[in-house]
């Protein structure tokens, strides 16, 4: 794929970073922060060395990587493992982080993200927040279990508080920070996770979102606070340090709102009218549907999307407006990653990148991908934190062990 547009030059940054290529690292969770304290009821991960070493082996020269989602606060964190960047003892180990990918010539950027409703308080030690107070309509678990039971925790035993616009306003402000202290460590940019179903994904979907001021009861007001997240995060670092991450068709954490297509279309025209010519955003980032969520939600799905497609391009067409560059991130690998680049300016990949920590390389010379172990993406379960992290072999590492092992037999 040598000759392919995937490996020809792009800028991001309105123009302030040039990429070799457009195989980009997307944000993945990976559980494997160390804590700050040994007590059993800790709530604050730091990156160590080993987490430097995963981001160093999975740079390329040019090339992109998009941090796991930082949570910017206690009341953010969603998941044990995961370092955050709101405590000091936390800047050391995501500066090392930087200068490990710096050190090998690429980019990285730190995806900041708060869970909202998809946590619990024993997670966190904080009421839990949303859009509104809407409980869970599933029996759905929190993944992981605390130091306080043995059992999962339902989230609907656990319904969050509508947020206040004091919360609004302090939360924003945590979002800030986090952004400075991304900027002090020496990230080259912050991308803010408004899909997934977290945070400010809930206050997109009007089945969480159930407000009926400025915040909600219509896709613009819907929209009013990622868009001024965005804004206050731009006046700080600039908006061409800023990013964002969308995902329109997403049904994950209970997203099942209507008038999808109103909210994003929205949305994106304020993006792309917003930030223009010498103010363009960075990139932004557009998860691909997926349709096996899609087809189990049936009529629900299509009720609350009006185009005769389901695909996320009328979304980038009206980024593109702006000359802004747009990542597609889902269902790439080997046999169809020449589409990404043919429809996208830069494809995004998750768990190829887990397991090929030279996954741009083996693309262009038409390697073989290394083949993931799915149990080993979220944590060290056995308590050996390398396991399915940092231990797997680059092309030239396979063929270097294969030579030995012949000579050796």
């Amino acid at each position: 794929m040598s000759s392919s547009t995937l490996f020809s030059p792009l800028t991001i940054a309105n123009g302030k970073i040039i990429l070799k290529h457009r195989v980009v690292m997307a944000p993945m969770t990976r559980n494997r922060g160390i804590p700050l304290s040994e007590d059993p009821s800790n709530r604050i991960w730091v990156p160590d060395q080993m987490v430097a070493q995963y981001y160093s082996q999975r740079t390329s020269l040019g090339g992109l990587l998009i941090t796991e989602g930082i949570p910017p606060s206690l009341e953010a964190s969603g998941m044990p493992g995961v370092p955050g960047l709101f405590h000091k003892s936390q800047y050391e180990g995501w500066r090392k982080v930087v200068q490990g990918v710096h050190a090998k010539g690429g980019f990285i950027y730190a995806q900041l993200w708060h869970a909202g409703r998809a946590t619990i308080p024993q997670m966190t030690g904080c009421p839990i927040v949303s859009a509104s107070a809407t409980t869970w309509e599933t029996d759905e678990t929190f993944p992981f279990r605390t130091s306080e039971t043995k059992e999962k925790i339902r989230y609907k035993d656990f319904p969050p508080v509508a947020m206040t616009e004091e919360n609004i306003s302090n939360t924003t402000q945590d979002f800030v920070n986090a952004a400075k202290a991304a900027m002090a460590v020496g990230f080259d940019g912050v991308e803010i996770n408004g899909g997934n179903g977290n945070l400010l994904d809930q206050f997109l979907h009007s089945n969480i979102n159930t407000r009926e001021d400025s915040y909600g009861g219509s896709p613009q007001a819907r929209c009013k606070f990622p868009l001024d997240l965005v804004a206050a995060i731009a006046t700080v670092v600039g908006p061409s340090k800023v990013a964002m991450r969308l995902e329109p068709t997403g049904l994950y954490n209970g997203t099942y709102g209507s008038e999808r297509v109103e909210t994003w279309s929205y949305l994106c025209e304020q993006l792309a009218s917003t930030y223009q010519d010498e103010n363009k955003l960075s990139y932004v980032h557009f998860i691909e549907p997926r349709f096996d969520r899609i087809t189990e939600q049936g009529d629900a799905f299509h009720k609350s999307w009006n185009l005769p497609t389901v695909s996320n391009e009328p979304f980038r067409d009206i980024i593109k407006r702006a000359e802004i560059p747009c990542i597609s991130c889902g269902g790439w690998d080997a046999t169809n990653v020449t589409d990404a680049a043919a429809k996208w300016d830069l494809a995004a990949f998750a768990k190829w990148f887990v397991s090929n920590p030279d996954l741009p390389d083996r693309l262009r010379l038409g390697y073989p991908l290394q083949k993931y172990d799915r149990s080993r993406f979220y944590g060290s379960w056995d308590g050996i934190r390398e396991n399915g992290f940092v231990d797997y072999l680059t092309w030239e590492e396979e063929e270097n062990k294969r030579r030995q092992e012949t000579l050796a037999t």
